[in-house]
């Protein structure tokens, strides 16, 4: 699978260790930066990454900043995007499963490095239910 990968400097060692993940894991990787501990905004990486999943170009999306927040309010602009804030593992799944998410927003500055790579390993193997959940993702988008 084809994944967009983007941070801020808060979440930049967590990316750098999921990366590693993925590659093990046989994903490729699409790295929108940054790609340094220094301080930057979160739009500047988040902005090109969702437009990668919303143009198809990446299946998924990976995006880590201190809170979440940031990087959700910016990816969730987009119309294509449903990016979920998860900082617990069954976040993550229901995230996929009753929302077809396909941005998983991480908060590195709230959860362990160990945490995190739980929720991406399960963002990436689980698949969205349909059923009744479709007519309520269908309702999503203005």
């Amino acid at each position: 699978m084809k994944v967009a990968i983007a941070c801020d400097h808060a979440g930049y060692e967590y990316k750098e260790a999921i990366k590693l993940q993925l590659a093990s894991l046989g994903h490729e990787v699409k790295d929108f930066g940054t790609h340094t501990l220094d301080s930057m905004d979160y739009p500047d990486t988040t902005h090109p990454a969702a437009d990668a999943v919303e143009l198809k170009e990446c299946e998924l999306g990976i995006l880590i900043c201190g809170s979440a927040n940031g990087v959700a309010m910016t990816a969730n602009k987009h119309q294509g995007i449903r990016a979920a804030i998860c900082w617990e593992p069954e976040l993550s799944k229901l995230a996929r499963t009753h929302n077809d998410a396909n941005m998983v927003c991480l908060p590195a500055r709230f959860i362990s490095l160990e945490t995190a790579k739980e929720i991406v390993a399960i963002f990436l193997s689980t698949s969205f239910e349909g059923g009744r959940h479709a007519n309520r993702v269908n309702k999503i988008a203005c």
